[in-house]
């Protein structure tokens, strides 16, 4: 993926960050620039994807036991009154 990089960004970090920050790009091979992109992508994904990766999270959640269909609207209710 080619990117047209058009904007310049100042970062100032304390020592303990950069350290950390320049021991990823190292692990990785990539600039430590690079590393700081890949972690706002991370951090900030867009809306879609942000949904795609919760969804992926349900349905490969493990089954639980649900009971049957009156137990499980008075066990709703319940939720619901102690919040």
């Amino acid at each position: 993926m080619c990117m047209t990089m058009d904007r310049r960004l100042q970062l100032l970090l304390d020592e303990e960050r950069y350290l950390r920050v320049a021991a990823a790009a190292k692990r990785q091979r990539i600039s430590v620039a690079q590393v700081i992109r890949d972690a706002i992508d991370q951090a900030l994904a867009p809306e879609q994807r942000r949904r795609s990766t919760a969804g992926r999270r349900i349905l490969s959640a493990a089954e639980m036991e649900v009971p049957p269909g009156d137990g499980l609207l008075s066990e709703l209710d319940d939720l619901r009154n102690r919040a």
